[in-house]
């Protein structure tokens, strides 16, 4: 039964014959019949009999037309739930993000939290790159990054790019490559590296690197954890690609950009499409954006001394 069959249910039990029911409805008489006659299939007894030159409701169509007005009572009140749920805009909104991402949109984010605002519960989710498209299956909206040059997320999810961001080598303050306001891949190719595991988005640039200089880089320690990764670059473990404005300056680590291979990545907002239907959601994407901006003009502090062309 459909809602359709149900108003007219409810109508014909109502008014008492097919006119004044194809007119309430704004229905053709035919229109009425045939959506009865495709109720009756469904139905082991008459619904219907005529009377005179009426038809007209049995017993057990009277029946079906009061628990229609039940039904139709349920789907209204239903409807008002669901659409009030839409429209909150105090609702719960989920965020998932990996690390870097998290460091910086997270204090930016609850920095907006208070009443009449999307209550937001948040969670770090540090994944291979093509991991990040399922996390919308849990999350309202997942912080992904990936590479410029990489493809572009499945269809299956709605994506927009908050940040495009440079990332540079990053370097104890007193190694001798310091001196330089740019690095090519010829200068760092000869030291030792920290980078990411394997399948993770920064690998594809240090790959590259290696490519460029012709040369295999010699990979000393595997670190996901930008800040752990930059303690292990100011004790003098080696050299690490480091994001320009997500990670967090350290005291004795520079940054310094490189020439001659592409070193930008994105980070981008995913979510399922349907999911942007609810008010608190939009919300937050709105916020995600402002905090986007401020991160990106946020003065580098000197980590580097030449910019990103």
């Amino acid at each position: 039964m459909n809602e359709r069959q149900l108003q007219i249910l409810r109508e014909l039990g109502e008014l008492g014959s097919v006119t004044a029911t194809a007119e309430a409805l704004l229905m053709t008489p035919s229109a009425i019949s045939q959506q009865l006659r495709l109720l009756q299939r469904s139905i082991p007894v008459p619904l219907t009999e005529r009377d005179g030159r009426r038809l007209v409701l049995t017993d057990a169509g009277q029946a079906l037309a009061r628990a229609a007005i039940e039904v139709e009572t349920a789907l209204a009140r239903a409807r008002h739930t669901i659409e009030e749920f839409v429209d909150r805009p105090d609702a719960d909104v989920s965020v998932a993000a990996f690390h870097s991402a998290a460091a910086a949109f997270f204090p930016l984010l609850l920095a907006q939290a208070g009443p009449g605002r999307p209550q937001i519960s948040l969670a770090d989710e540090d994944v291979a790159q093509d991991q990040f498209p399922r996390l919308t299956r849990d999350y309202d909206l997942v912080l992904a990054h990936r590479l410029g040059q990489a493809p572009p997320w499945p269809t299956t999810v709605t994506a927009s790019t908050l940040l495009r961001e440079p990332l540079d080598i990053a370097l104890p303050a007193d190694h001798p490559l310091a001196a330089k306001r740019r690095l090519t891949p010829q200068d760092v190719a000869d030291q030792p590296w920290i980078t990411v595991d394997d399948g993770f988005p920064l690998m594809a640039t240090v790959d590259a690197i290696a490519t460029a200089a012709n040369r295999r880089l010699d990979i000393v320690h595997r670190i996901n954890d930008f800040a752990v990764a930059a303690e292990v670059v100011a004790a003098g473990g080696g050299l690490a690609l480091m994001p320009r404005w997500t990670a967090r300056p350290h005291p004795a680590v520079i940054l310094r950009p490189l020439s001659g291979v592409s070193t930008r990545r994105h980070i981008d907002v995913l979510h399922r499409p349907e999911r942007a239907a609810r008010r608190a959601v939009r919300m937050v994407l709105t916020e995600l954006h402002r905090a986007a901006a401020t991160i990106r003009s946020r003065d580098v502090g000197g980590r580097t001394t030449a910019p990103d062309h």
